[in-house]
């Protein structure tokens, strides 16, 4: 997991204890602290920190440096092969932790995984939508010729496979997508389970984050990168970038149309509301025996 100083304390107190008290909780932790963080984000890091000491590690970088870079600062840092990656501001269900773990280990061959992903409301903590992914090694691939087939907040991945394929690029958005798609193009192999696992915080910016210029240019030079390193052709590059042209150029209610009618599924529940966290517990759990260690 990576923070910077805009986060809300409330956000990265709900999203670590998320991690922290999964049904299968992790023998690692690495936070990075991307640049100096608030008085108020510190306090809660601390007091994380002591409560768990013996897998809590914090990682600081000086200034802010981005995602990307801070990503692979965390990869460094790992000490273990399964990474699960986590987001400051989101929120894990109890049992992501232990599906994706026993995915890796009924097939080894794997080298990422993700999940489905629940959009939820910031204000109201209302279900807004379901964003779906492929869930085969086939259907992954087709899928990331024009749009990210693993939703980040989501994803575990073996930490070798991300160094051999060189890790995060360094661009401060759609960094997710390249090291997807670079993943692939090195021959990893990748899978989605049907179900949600993480919540993702949404608001009222997030419809102008993806309509805005900055988004588009960062899109458009993803796409660029891949295609010239030979994993699209010409008209994959091309005809997703018009489409993300005419998001940022067509005004709100289009972006927000396209988005529900296309993009996401607002008519699926997920099953979150009964889902009890169990608070792990002192005495030796052999539930999971056989399972490699995850770190986050």
């Amino acid at each position: 997991m990576s923070v910077y100083d805009k986060e809300l304390p409330e956000n990265l107190n709900q999203s670590l204890e998320s991690m922290l008290m999964q049904t299968y909780p992790p023998s690692d932790f690495v936070l990075v602290c991307d640049g100096k963080l608030t008085n108020e984000l510190n306090i809660i890091i601390k007091s994380f920190q002591n409560e768990y000491k013996q897998i809590f590690r914090i990682v600081r970088i000086d200034e802010n440096v981005g995602v990307g870079k801070a990503m692979n600062k965390g990869i460094k840092a790992c000490r273990c092969d399964y990474i699960v990656r986590m987001d400051s501001d989101d929120v894990s269900l109890p049992d992501r932790c232990i599906k994706e773990m026993l995915l890796f280990a009924v097939m080894p061959e794997l080298d990422m995984v993700g999940s489905f992903v629940e959009e939820f409301d910031d204000e109201t903590d209302e279900t807004v939508a379901i964003k779906k992914v492929p869930l085969l090694q086939k259907d992954i691939e087709s899928f990331c010729k024009r749009r990210n087939p693993f939703n980040r907040q989501t994803l575990a991945f073996r930490k070798s496979k991300a160094i051999e394929a060189g890790g995060y690029s360094d661009l401060k958005l759609c960094e997710d997508y390249e090291f997807a798609a670079r993943m692939l193009a090195n021959g990893a192999k990748g899978q989605n389970i049907p179900e949600v696992l993480v919540r993702y915080r949404v608001d009222s910016s997030t419809s102008e984050i993806r309509k805005s210029w900055r988004l588009t240019k960062a899109f458009i030079a993803v796409r660029w990168m891949i295609f010239t390193e030979g994993f699209i052709g010409f008209r994959d590059f091309f005809t997703p970038c018009i489409m993300q042209l005419m998001l940022f150029l067509l005004p709100m209610r289009f972006t927000r149309w396209v988005y529900r009618k296309f993009l996401r599924d607002t008519h699926i529940k997920p099953p979150t509301a009964e889902v009890k966290i169990d608070t792990p517990t002192k005495h030796k759990d052999t539930r999971y025996k056989g399972l490699k260690k995850t770190g986050k």
